[in-house]
């Protein structure tokens, strides 16, 4: 609710100052200008009550106000953040608003390698909508994914957003430009039936690292837990008396934190097979406190490495004789052989931590359904019943031979 009382009319280029009384009472200084065409709202800083100290005067409120529209006022286009500097200034937010630093650090290579030298120092009122479409067709051109475009366009359109609140940037231009339409899901899905994770799973080198990617390989394909939630994993996450694995972290781009989404930190069922694997891994590990990594380091108890683990699998695979295979199939395998159980969608969503059941659909044609073939059949009953009729009233070919020699 706004105080207009405290709005008197001002001289033209000095903005207007009111109050906003939120639900609980608390008052807090506004200004508004204009610059050009663009309105200009920004929050000042809590009013003073009556008898404090902390807080705003009027007057102290009246030059802050004047101070930020002379640095707007005087700020010409030229002088604008680019989109290189706006996205560092995006990014430090993120960072003050507790984001996971895998998260900025993804966001901050989209920024350096994609962003910043395709835009350059252009001042972000210059970047048009056209050319944000010339740097959707160049990242086309040099064979970039659409769902990676579209990771590149959603920060570039939370920059501008940004800027855009703080008075940095007049529009958007993300926002009128057409962007390429979202892949569905692939149709073939890549998983290992029973002989290929055995083949897999023997392949992999009788040496030191041996037995922990043995264990990792078969925990990872019959629990359908990410990469990053497998390198996580602590003793203490393994529920023996309730035969689940509970997730509740994950190590990501060398950080330990929390899952992938809120639907990430979940329990998985511990099938017998896993549950014999893990504690003969639990006997051979040096590291058994309930703190430690179920999958680490056999002689230094530290997280693996997450490029010579896939390289190690990458051999173990070729050696098997799969080629094209990823660590990733094995979660695959999992979400299709529960599928083909009968597990329920809504279950499985549970299970493998998807936020969005449309990821978890991809599995729905390895549901089996028998009463669906009996509605098929039901359909075409009338059709098999006058092919059954014709038959038994059409000539046997020893009919018609018989004829054919009679004449």
């Amino acid at each position: 609710m706004r105080d207009n009382s405290s709005m008197p009319k001002r001289s033209y280029g000095t903005g207007q100052l009111f109050v906003h009384r939120d639900a609980r009472g608390r008052e807090t200084w506004y200004g508004r200008w204009r610059v050009g065409e663009r309105r200009v709202n920004r929050s000042l800083g809590p009013k003073r009550p009556a008898g404090s100290r902390t807080g705003l005067t009027r007057a102290q409120a009246e030059r802050k106000l004047q101070r930020l529209i002379d640095t707007e006022l005087h700020m010409s286009v030229e002088d604008r953040l680019d989109v290189g500097e706006a996205g560092e200034l995006l990014l430090e937010h993120l960072g003050s608003l507790g984001r996971k630093r895998s998260t900025v650090g993804e966001y901050r290579s989209y920024l350096e390698v994609h962003l910043t030298p395709f835009f350059g120092q252009a001042a972000l009122d210059k970047v048009t909508p056209g050319r944000v479409e010339a740097f959707i067709a160049a990242k086309r051109r040099e064979g970039k994914a659409t769902k990676s475009i579209l990771n590149y366009l959603g920060l570039l359109h939370s920059i501008f957003d940004f800027a855009g609140r703080r008075g940095l940037a007049r529009e958007n231009p993300v926002k009128h430009v057409d962007k390429p339409e979202r892949p569905g899901a692939t149709p073939d899905i890549r998983f290992l039936d029973d002989a290929e994770l055995d083949e897999l799973i023997a392949a992999v080198p009788d040496d030191r690292r041996g037995p922990t990617e043995r264990a990792l390989y078969l925990t990872a394909a019959m629990t359908g837990l990410r990469q990053g939630e497998l390198l996580g994993l602590r003793w203490q996450d393994i529920d023996w008396s309730a035969g689940r694995v509970r997730v509740r972290r994950s190590f990501v781009r060398g950080e330990f934190g929390t899952p992938k989404s809120r639907r990430s930190s979940r329990s998985v069922p511990l099938a017998d097979e896993v549950a014999g694997e893990l504690e003969r891994h639990f006997q051979r590990s040096a590291y058994q406190a309930d703190d430690d990594l179920v999958f680490c380091h056999p002689e230094a108890g530290d997280p693996l490495d997450r490029s010579r683990l896939l390289k190690r699998f990458k051999a173990a695979g070729k050696k098997a004789g799969l080629d094209q295979v990823r660590f990733h199939d094995l979660r695959h395998t999992f979400g299709t052989r529960m599928a083909g159980a009968g597990v329920a969608l809504r279950t499985l969503q549970e299970w493998m931590g998807h936020r969005d059941s449309k990821t978890t659909a991809i599995y729905a044609d390895y549901q089996p359904n028998a009463g669906e073939a009996e509605l098929v059949r039901r359909a075409f009953a009338r059709r098999s019943n006058r092919r059954s009729n014709l038959s038994e009233t059409e000539p046997t070919s020893s009919e018609l031979n018989s004829h054919s020699g009679a004449e």
